[in-house]
Parts: structure tokens; C-alpha cells; sequence
């Protein structure tokens, strides 16, 4: 699997280096790189002047350890100032090897202790709507291995017989989850009332189309595959 070269891949890679101090957990950051930069760029309503805008899509982060990619792409939208990229988890920053929201503008939760966020994620969703908002989407990123978290099982089983579907689950497949799952990950979530897409996690276009491909009445995962964790 090659990764697809673009101007937002040669923007991204010069602020990633500038994070330093947390190499244990580059993989992880690396592997959601593109996903991260497609939803920013092309796909969330959502932006540094309107974060307070209710009608404004939701982005959770599950996959909070290795934050590096998402630092990144907050700077490279103007969420955050660059230079914050210079000084990852010094004792005057506000960026954490996991993002906090009381400290990281355009972060909308503390995450990082996997297996939360498909939850929050959902609660997220269901309060928009309880609240009247039907337009805003919530749009979750995971890892794999977060799926081995039996609270995302619950939180997939909610979501489809609530028909749930201003929800996007994105999950980054490094193949590094333990348990795995026969037939592969988006039949976790199909046997559950969702829609699914598997994408190559490196094509930009790929990975767009998959984003918008919900349907009416039901949630949507797209798994978004890139190389094996090393």
C-alpha cells in the first residue's frame, strides 16, 4: 500500500516533525495522518472563527494516544499556533501526549484511554438531535484495537437500533487489534444496522467518498486500512 502524495500530505509532514518527544507513539499518529487531513479539509463544517456555532459538525478523537497527526492538522486549519508544535508536553504547553479540550482550541474531548470515544461519540449524536439540531454531524476516529473495548460493542449495537445516523465511525486499521473479527471489522458494525466502507486509509479521494456515503435512517463506518503497525 503507497500513500497518495498530495500538497496537503507536503504541508502536514514538515509541522509532524516538529513534534517531538513522543517517537513510542508515532505509529499511531502516522496511521490517521490522511484521515485526519480529509475530514479538515474536504469534509467537516467546521471551522477555528465558529467553535462555539452549534450547527457546527463534531469531530471526536477516540484514538487519543499519539495525538501528533491531529496537532498537526489543527495548526495547518489555523485551530492552533504553529509554534505550539514546538513544544509538545513541556511544563508551559497546552499540547498533551493526550489532547485535552479545556486547553486545545477545536478539540471537543479529552480522550486517549481507549474505548470511550465511540461512546461519547454517540451521546454526542443523540444529543444533537434531542436538541433539535438535525444538520450537524458527530464524526469519531478509532483504532482497531480499540475494538477489542467491549463498550464499543455496546455503543455499535445503540447507534443501530437508534438509527443514529447524523453518526461516522472511522476506524484506522493498522492491524493491531488482539481479538480481531471474522470476516473483517465492517462486519461488526453491519450486523448491527450500519452502512460501511472500506477504503484504502492513503487515498485521499477514496477516503471522501467513503465519508459521505451515509444513507438516511442509519449510522456509518468507514474503515480506513494502512499498513501493519511495526
Amino acid at each position: 500500500m503507497t500513500a497518495t502524495l498530495t500538497n496537503g500530505r507536503e504541508l502536514l509532514m514538515p509541522l509532524l516533525h516538529r513534534l517531538t518527544g513522543d517517537e513510542k507513539h508515532g505509529p499511531s499518529a502516522y496511521s490517521t495522518l490522511d484521515v485526519l487531513w480529509v475530514l479538515y479539509d474536504r469534509v467537516l463544517r467546521v471551522s477555528p472563527d465558529h467553535l462555539g456555532d452549534p450547527e457546527r459538525d463534531r469531530f471526536l478523537l477516540s484514538k487519543g494516544h499519539g495525538p501528533a497527526a491531529y496537532y498537526a492538522v489543527l495548526a495547518a486549519k489555523g485551530f492552533i499556533p504553529l509554534d505550539w508544535l514546538d513544544d509538545l508536553a513541556g511544563p508551559d504547553s497546552r499540547l498533551g501526549h493526550h489532547p485535552d479540550r479545556l486547553l486545545v482550541p477545536g478539540v471537543e474531548i479529552g480522550s486517549g484511554s481507549l474505548g470511550h470515544g465511540l461512546g461519547l461519540a454517540v451521546g454526542t449524536a443523540l444529543g444533537l438531535r434531542a436538541q433539535g439540531f438535525p444538520r450537524p454531524r458527530t464524526y469519531v476516529l478509532l483504532g482497531d484495537a480499540e475494538l477489542d473495548e467491549g463498550s464499543n460493542h455496546e455503543a455499535i449495537a445503540y447507534a443501530g437500533a437508534t438509527g443514529l445516523a447524523s453518526l461516522t465511525a472511522v476506524v484506522v486499521d493498522n492491524q493491531s487489534a488482539t481479538h480481531g473479527w471474522p470476516g473483517g471489522i465492517a462486519g461488526r458494525f453491519t450486523v448491527n444496522g450500519w452502512t460501511a466502507s472500506t477504503v484504502d486509509g492513503r487515498d485521499h479521494d477514496d477516503i471522501e467518498t467513503a465519508l459521505r456515503a451515509h444513507r438516511h435512517g442509519q449510522p456509518h463506518v468507514v474503515v480506513a486500512r494502512v499498513e501493519r503497525k511495526g
